[in-house]
Parts: structure tokens; sequence; C-alpha cells
């Protein structure tokens, strides 16, 4: 699939790679944060020692960066968008729609859903741009 960046996120995937030398393969932009979809393998240089890389970054662009590593499956790449949240089972139903039903502990739907639903938001859109999901919905 074909992913299409502003130019402000292609700055900040530059940046990112120059600064923790691991591979963004996308980048959201909002108003307060960045979400950096990181090459799956990557995480930890991408975080480096004690959070150094990442840290980093934040003070260069002046927002709260936010990472979540990539994966080869489509039911794991969903799994990855909604930690840390404890996700028991990803199905994928491709009736009408391609719909990934994500079964998680009760315990953590709220850390799935985030605060104004802004991870289950950043799930759906990584995964549609990337797997051709289109919804993710908790059971």
């Amino acid at each position: 699939m074909t992913v299409t960046l502003s130019d402000t996120a292609r700055q900040y995937i530059a940046l990112f790679e120059d600064e923790t030398e691991a591979v963004a393969r996308d980048c959201l932009v909002f108003d307060d944060r960045v979400v950096i979809l990181v090459a799956a393998g990557q995480m930890g240089q991408a975080i480096g020692p004690r959070g150094q890389h990442v840290h980093a970054v934040e003070e260069k662009i002046g927002r709260s960066v936010e990472l979540v590593e990539d994966a080869d499956t489509t039911e794991a790449f969903v799994e990855s968008m909604l930690a840390p949240a404890a996700v028991r089972h990803v199905t994928i139903s491709e009736q009408d729609d391609r719909v990934a039903y994500v079964e998680v502990e009760n315990a953590d739907r709220g850390v799935a859903i985030g605060k104004e639903g802004r991870n289950i938001e950043t799930a759906r859109t990584l995964a549609e741009r990337h797997h051709g999901v289109d919804d993710i919905q908790l059971t």
C-alpha cells in the first residue's frame, strides 16, 4: 500500500532516523504529539539506553513522540498498535469490510482505547494505511 506523507512527517522521519539509526515506516503528526511506526525488531534501537534516543527526538521537534512497532502479519500489527494493552486474540473478518476484532482483557480496555479514544484511532489509521483494515473493534 502506498502511504502519502506530509512534508512535516517526512522531516520528522529523517530526524528520527538520523538520531536513532532505526528505520521509521510511517509518521502521524498531531497537534500535541507525533506517532512513529518503527520497523519490526528495531524498537530497542529507537528508544535507546534509558530512552535517550526518543528523548533527543522529542527535544528537537518540541512534541511528545510515541513509538509503535511494525509487524509482519495483520494480527500481530493490530496487537502491536494497542500495546501495552493485554490483547488475548485478534480475528480479521473480510465479509463486507476488512475488520479486526480484538479481544482485550477487561482491565486493559481503557489502555487500548486511550484518553479521548486517541490510541484506538491511531491504531485504526495505521492499520488502514499498512494492512488495509477498515476498522478495529474491541470485544
